[in-house]
């Protein structure tokens, strides 16, 4: 029987917490960055938006308010809690405790039971903020701590404030162990929400000769590999071709990937697609999905492909996102980071067995039972209502 990773792996959090107040009765506020694209900004739009529609007070308090991909649901209130007008010119320390400041005083201002902030910057602000207001804080850790999290700066705040958090949602178990001897509250792994449009799809009669990927182009995500890793493919099938899809992060990755192309002179075979929002029409009649990063959190694009029921190989790389949603050889293959022909053998194997890769494509489609946008919601309420709960205790 194959192995399925869970949508909370805590089994103090099993138990569904008895509710003190009405949703209507209790804040939520999220904070991060922005809303732009990137994973942690589509599952806050995604949690913000159902727990408003569950009757819920929202906030979602960003640094950033304009360029917007997400949408909130019009329930939902977004403050702005970044720099305001001549903050620019100040020092980048004087800065830096503005933004602290600000989220202070949005937080002694509407008061929320609690905050959920995602990622690095942002739960170290919050963590701060809290010292001031004492509003219980959830932090939630979305890539590779040991990349993200480095250097000495990060290593001070992670032993000063982590420890202060009133709950920690982690979507590795790898990640989890990373901070667990830094924090003093009870944690949990949740995994991200499959957006609907990839549920319920139509079975693929026939697949077509392409291999999709679909990340943002940055460095880490290490398109370049793959790449490299096609060009190997393609001198034993050169009727296939690859399709890499995602929005150019502007760090030169973009520039580095059309000079492999050249290099390996796959010009007309390779196709940089740039971002979509319709990938869910694109991508299911493809041979596989191929993903190459160095690191990742829990890879969105990878979860929805295989919900989707693609037949998938990507990296095993930390903080073991791709680790948590393959079982190598079961519903999926994972090859070792930044070996072009490892990854390369996976895609072949892939192509040229077709039953086989038809089958990791059904068992991968499983994902969906327990990535549901339902089962994950579930998952976040009952935990925040299990750290509000245990707020209110010790205050009484």
């Amino acid at each position: 029987m194959e192995k399925k990773p869970e949508a909370v792996k805590n089994p103090d959090l099993c138990r569904k917490p008895e509710p003190v107040k009405k949703p209507e009765e209790i804040k939520i506020a999220f904070h991060l960055n922005t809303l732009t694209h990137g994973g942690a900004e589509r599952v806050v739009t995604n949690l913000a938006n159902r727990f408003a529609a569950e009757g819920y007070q929202v906030f979602v308090a960003t640094e950033w308010t304009d360029e917007d991909e997400f949408v909130l649901d019009e329930r939902v209130h977004r403050i702005h809690v970044g720099l305001r007008e001549g903050d620019e010119k100040r020092n980048r320390p004087s800065r830096y405790l503005r933004r602290i400041r600000y989220l202070e005083e949005f937080m002694e201002e509407y008061r929320p039971d609690v905050v959920v902030a995602f990622a690095r910057l942002a739960l170290f602000r919050a963590l701060m903020a809290k010292k001031k207001t004492g509003i219980p804080v959830v932090v939630c850790v979305r890539i590779d701590p040991r990349s993200e999290y480095r250097g000495a700066r990060n290593f001070f705040q992670i032993k000063k404030y982590m420890k202060t958090a009133d709950g920690a949602v982690f979507q590795t178990k790898d990640a989890e162990d990373y901070f667990r001897k830094d924090l003093t509250c009870s944690s949990t792994i949740i995994l991200n929400p499959i957006t609907p449009k990839y549920l319920g799809l139509p079975p693929v009669k026939e697949r077509n000769k392409t291999i999709v990927n679909a990340a943002r182009l940055v460095a880490f995500k290490n398109q370049v590999l793959l790449v490299r890793a096609f060009s190997i493919v393609h001198e034993k099938h050169p009727d296939y071709d690859l399709k890499i899809y995602g929005p150019d992060s502007g760090d030169g990755t973009r520039e580095k990937i059309l000079q492999t192309i050249a290099e390996c002179h796959l010009e007309g075979v390779v196709h940089l697609m740039g971002n979509s929002d319709a990938l869910e029409k694109e991508l299911p009649q493809a041979a596989l999905f191929a993903y190459s990063s160095d690191y990742e959190g829990l890879p969105n694009s990878l979860l929805e492909a295989m919900a989707m029921g693609l037949p998938c190989v990507s990296t095993d790389c930390p903080c073991g996102g791709p680790g948590t949603l393959i079982q190598n050889g079961e519903n999926g293959i994972l090859v070792p980071v930044g070996d072009a022909e490892a990854l390369a053998g996976g895609m072949l194997a892939l192509i040229e067995n077709p039953e086989r890769a038809a089958e990791l494509g059904r068992k991968a489609a499983k994902i969906a039972e327990i990535a549901s946008t339902d089962r994950v919601f579930e998952a976040w309420q009952d935990y925040l209502l299990r750290v509000m709960a245990g707020q209110r205790n010790e205050r009484r």
